[in-house]
C-alpha cells in the first residue's frame, strides 16, 4: 500500500481494508507509511492499529511523528503506549518534550514505570544510562539452571535481550553472565554460579555512549549490562540502540566536518530556518578567517603588480594546498574515532603523512611543470616558483592535516571541528607566505 492509497481509504472510510491490508506488514514498514500522512491523519490511522503491534509501529516512528500522536491520543491511550514500551524507548520520547507535557503524560502511568523513566531522564545526555533499558532478569548467585529457568518464564515479557543473562550477588553486584546456550545444554540441577563467565567490559551508567558503541564494535557484542558507581546492575544496553549510537555519531562528524552545526533531527525534518542557524556560524567565521589570506595578498600588492601573471596560480595553489590538507584530516580524524591511533602515535603519523606528502608533491609538480611550460608558456623560472611553492604547500598542508586533529582531540576538543574547512584557512595563508617569499628570491621581485 503507498500513501494515497493510504489517504483514499481513509477518506472513504474503509477501515476494515486498512486494518486488513496494514496487520500483515512488517511494523517499520507501517510506521514509515503512517509517518507521511498529514498530522491530522497520523491519529486516524495509527488507531486502526490492533493493540498487539500499536506499540511497535509507535516506536518505529520518527521523534517529532511520535510526540505529535503522543499527545493527540487520549489518557488511556497513552498510557496503554507508554507502559508497554520498553524504558530506554521511553525515556527517548520525552528527551526533547517540555516539563510540563511529560509530567502530564507520567501521571496516568503506575508508579513503577513512572519511576523508572524518570531515573533515565535524569542522566546526561548520551551517556550509557540515558540509553540503557532497564527490564531485564536478574539472577541471583546459588540459583539452580531449573529454578533461573522458572524466574525466566515468569518474567518472559519483561526482558530486552534473550541471548544473556546476569547473575548477582544479594547486593545486587553484578559478578556474571550466563548464556542462553549455557541454561539449555547443562543439566537443570547445576548451579548457575559453575556456568557463569565473567562479565568483561561492563558499561558504567556514566560513560559516554561513542565509548560505548566503540566496545560493542570491537567485542562484537549483541548486549552489555549496566552498573553503577557500586557496580550493582541497573540495566541493559542492546545493539540495536548502539546502532543508533553509531549512526548519530557518524552524521555528527560529517556536519562537523562540513563546517556545520550539528542537529539531532534529519535533513527533511528540518526547517529553512533551523538550517539556516546551522550553517552560519561557521560560514561567519571562516570568512572573517578569509581575510588574513586577503590582507597576505595586500601585503604583497607590488610584488604582484610587477609580474601579474602569479595572480592566475593563487587558487591553483591554495585549493591544492586545501584538498591536500582535507585528506590528511579527514582520514586522521575517522582513524581517532576507531581508535585505530592516539595522540602518542603522533610521530608515527607525521612521519607517514610526511613520506606521502613527499610522494603527492614530486607527482603534481612534475605534471604541473610540463602544463606551465606546455599550456600556459610560461618561463622556467615562473614554473620553478610555481612547482616549489606547490610542493611545500602540500608538505605543510598534510602536516597541518594530521596533527591539528591529535592535538584537538588531546587538549579536550572535537576532532571533527578541525576538518577541511578550519584547516584550508590556515593552509591558504601558509600557501601564499610561501608563494610570495620564493617569488621573491627566485624572481627578484
Amino acid at each position: 500500500m503507498d500513501i494515497e492509497v493510504l489517504k483514499d481509504l481513509l477518506a472513504n472510510k474503509k477501515y476494515d481494508v486498512i486494518k486488513k491490508t496494514l496487520v500483515e506488514m512488517n511494523e517499520y514498514d507501517i510506521a514509515s507509511l503512517i509517518s507521511e500522512l498529514p498530522d491530522d491523519l497520523v491519529i486516524q490511522a495509527f488507531r486502526l492499529l490492533p493493540k498487539s503491534i500499536a506499540t511497535d509501529v509507535f516506536v518505529n516512528m520518527e521523534d517529532e511523528v511520535q510526540r505529535n500522536l503522543i499527545t493527540s491520543l487520549t489518557k488511556a491511550e497513552a498510557k496503554n503506549i507508554i507502559e508497554d514500551m520498553f524504558t530506554d524507548d521511553a525515556a527517548d520520547l520525552f528527551e526533547e518534550m517540555p516539563a510540563v507535557m511529560i509530567s502530564s503524560l507520567l501521571s496516568n502511568v503506575s508508579k513503577e514505570t513512572r519511576n523508572d523513566i524518570n531515573r533515565l531522564l535524569r542522566y546526561p545526555d548520551n551517556s550509557a544510562g540515558s540509553l540503557m533499558a532497564v527490564e531485564y532478569i536478574r539472577l541471583k548467585k546459588g540459583l539452580t539452571i531449573r529454578e533461573s529457568i522458572e524466574r525466566i518464564r515468569k518474567q518472559k515479557d519483561e526482558f530486552v535481550s534473550y541471548e544473556n543473562f546476569y547473575v548477582t550477588d544479594n547486593e545486587r553486584k553484578l559478578v556474571g553472565s550466563v548464556s542462553i546456550k549455557d541454561i539449555l545444554i547443562n543439566d537443570p540441577d547445576t548451579l548457575i554460579d559453575d556456568i557463569m563467565e565473567e562479565c568483561e567490559h561492563p558499561i558504567h551508567t556514566l560513560m559516554d555512549q561513542e565509548e560505548v558503541a566503540t566496545i560493542f564494535q570491537d567485542y562484537d557484542y549483541s548486549s552489555l549490562p549496566v552498573v553503577d558507581m557500586e557496580d550493582r546492575l541497573v540495566g541493559v544496553i542492546t545493539i540495536d540502540d548502539v546502532v543508533d549510537i553509531i549512526e548519530e555519531e557518524a552524521t555528527e562528524d560529517m556536519e562537523k566536518m562540513a563546517a556545520i552545526v550539528p542537529t539531532e533531527k534529519s535533513y527533511d525534518k528540518t526547517t529553512v530556518w533551523e538550517t539556516f542557524k546551522a550553517r552560519i556560524p561557521w560560514l561567519l567565521l571562516l570568512m572573517v578567517s578569509a581575510t588574513f589570506t586577503g590582507k597576505i595578498i595586500q601585503g604583497f600588492e607590488n610584488q604582484l603588480s610587477s609580474l601579474t601573471i602569479l595572480t592566475a596560480f593563487i587558487p591553483m595553489l591554495m585549493d591544492t594546498g586545501g584538498n591536500a590538507g582535507g585528506q590528511s584530516s579527514v582520514s586522521i580524524i575517522r582513524a581517532l574515532s576507531l581508535n585505530d591511533i592516539e595522540f602518542k602515535d603522533i610521530f608515527k603519523v607525521v612521519f607517514k603523512e610526511f613520506r606521502i606528502a613527499i610522494l603527492c608533491s614530486i607527482v603534481l609538480a612534475i605534471c604541473n611543470f610540463v602544463k606551465l611550460l606546455v599550456i600556459d608558456k610560461v618561463t622556467v623560472m615562473v614554473a620553478s616558483t610555481v612547482c616549489l611553492t606547490l610542493c611545500l604547500t602540500i608538505i605543510i598542508a598534510k602536516l597541518i592535516g594530521c596533527t591539528l586533529p591529535m592535538v584537538a582531540k588531546k587538549i579536550g576538543f572535537d576532532p571533527a571541528v578541525m576538518a577541511s574547512p578550519f584547516i584550508t584557512t590556515i593552509v591558504d595563508a601558509c600557501s601564499l607566505l610561501i608563494y610570495f617569499n620564493i617569488a621573491t628570491m627566485l624572481l627578484g621581485l
